[in-house]
Formats: structure tokens, sequence, C-alpha cells
């Protein structure tokens, strides 16, 4: 665990949530029940639940130059994650509007702003400097910077963990590069056609895997998530029973806790163990960051992971 070294090259957006027993029908307006402003974007979410295990974590990101920038780098500096590689440009910050309906789930538009400004030489020199145990990816961003550090990382023999989100048409040079592709089912849907449920899914997940060549990790939402490797069965990993309040973020809570396990040499099937928990006390509490287990909690839960022996 001690040398886990986690790099996220991912976006930052300021959440901007609105909570209605029910949302709006087109052309309807009505009345909602709270609103919540909150730090988010799926590099910086991953970040954060990685980082609140204690292990080292660095950011590559552009932000900025508004009160929304700077609130952002003051968050990972509370949080501990290194911002060496990030820049500030003459752009506005990204910004999420969230809508959560009664049940807890969330629709949710981006506007990526200065995230688009991310540069991929900062991104391939981060990983050459920070010298991470895992590189992060997600789709916040433009593939090409992610490529330019999954293409330094793979050449140094660094693990690569795309997440394929929002839903988008994957390069296949960044393909090329990535070791573990983590879609949640939509986004399984959008790469490979057909959903990872039901009749005939196992099929198809194992069939995603062979055909990328890469180790599959498809979450499932409340079904926890299935581990695929090229060649080998299907692992399923159940998510525990969960009271749903708000389900934003539960994604990212997985993601970062995955990184987590497999920089810490746990098997896959420890880290999406480890990373179901996380996702399901997510989605407990309201907001993003906000829901996420607290440092002495993640650190309590991953004594227990790390005592097993990994692999």
């Amino acid at each position: 665990m001690s040398s886990a070294r986690v790099l996220v090259v991912g976006s930052t957006m300021m959440d901007l949530i609105t909570y209605a027993k029910r949302l709006p029908e087109v052309g309807e307006t009505i009345v909602g029940e709270r609103f919540q402003m909150g730090f988010g974007g799926k590099g910086a979410n991953q970040a954060v639940m990685a980082a609140r295990f204690g292990v080292p974590v660095a950011m590559v990101n552009a932000v900025g130059s508004d009160s929304y920038g700077a609130a952002h780098l003051e968050n990972f500096a509370k949080e501990g994650i290194d911002v060496t590689w990030m820049r500030t440009v003459d752009e506005n910050s990204g910004v999420a509007p969230i809508w959560v309906d009664g049940q807890g789930k969330n629709r949710i538009i981006i506007i990526p702003g200065a995230n688009n400004s991310t540069d991929p030489a900062v991104a391939a020199a981060a990983v050459a400097e920070f010298k991470p145990t895992i590189v992060v990816g997600q789709f916040e961003v433009p593939q090409h910077v992610t490529l330019a550090a999954f293409r330094a990382a793979r050449a140094a023999q660094i693990t690569t963990l795309l997440n394929p989100a929002p839903a988008a048409k994957l390069n296949p040079e960044l393909l090329a590069v990535t070791e573990w592709l983590a879609p949640n089912e939509t986004e399984f849907a959008a790469l490979f056609g057909g959903v990872p449920r039901g009749d005939g899914a196992e099929r198809r997940i194992r069939a995603a895997a062979e055909k990328c060549e890469v180790n599959l990790v498809v979450t499932l939402g409340s079904e926890g998530a299935v581990i695929a490797l090229p060649g080998a069965p299907l692992v399923r990993v159940p998510a525990p029973e969960a009271v749903v309040v708000d389900t934003t973020g539960a994604g990212d809570a997985f993601l970062g806790a995955f990184a987590f396990g497999l920089a810490s040499g746990l098997t896959p099937e420890y880290s999406a163990q480890l990373s179901v928990i996380c996702a399901s006390a997510s989605v407990e509490h309201p907001g993003t960051q906000s829901s996420y287990l607290s440092r002495t909690e993640a650190a309590a839960l991953a004594a227990k992971y790390i005592g097993k022996g990994g692999n």
C-alpha cells in the first residue's frame, strides 16, 4: 500500500445540484425542495476518493481564472492532492447543472469550459515526474490529453484505467494503451451495443473484453460490478444494500477506490469489493464529494482488504 501512487488526468466541475420530488416535463415549471453547490467533475471526484485512502494522488487539469477555479485548487489542497500539474487558464471553469428526483436518480449536463484546455504535454510530464503506479482517465477532458498520459504510462509499464464517461466514441489509439476499461451500463451499450444485463449479458461482456483485449470492469449500479479478463471466467461482485438518497458521483467513488485498490496491489476482485462498498455508501448521502467516505472511514475499510493479502 505504501508504494501506491495515483495520477488522475481528468476534469473539474462545479456541481450545481437541484433536488425535487420529480423532474419537470417539457415547458413545465415546478418548485424544487433544495439546492446544493459542491465540488465535482469525474476526474476530481475520482482523485478525492483515492486520496481519502491516504495514498499520494496528483491531478492534471485546467481550471478557469474565476472563483470556481480558485476554489477547486483550495479543495485539492485540503484533500492533500498534488496540484503541481494543474493549470489556470483565461476561461470559465467547468460547471455541471444536476437534477435529482425523489428516487435519488440524476440528470446531468456538463459544460467543460477550461477542462478542454488541459495540456497533453503537461499530462505526459506528470507521468514522468510524479511516477504513479496507476494513471486514471475519463472523457470529460479531450481524449488526446488522456492519450498522451497513457502512452507515457504504458511505455513505463504503469497501469492505465480508463472510465469512458460521458459515453462517446473511443479513440482506437487510446484503447490500445488502455489496460483497464471501466464503463457503466450506459457507456457499455454505447461502446459495444447491447446491455450488460439480462439474457446473454455474460456473453456480451466477455466478447467485449476479448474484442478490445483489455481488462474490463462494468459497473451495474445496485447490482454491483462485473469483472471480465480475456480468457477467464467472469467475476460478479454484488453491492451491499443501500437506502438511495442521491446517486450523483457514485460511479466516481467506485473508480477512485478501484484505482486505489489496483495501485495498492489488491486483486481485481478485492479492488471491486472495496469499490462497491464506497459507491453504495455514497448514494446514501446528498452531494458528490461530500457523500464520500471520510479519511478515517476509508482507512478502516482499506485495512480490512490490505489485511487479506491482496494478490
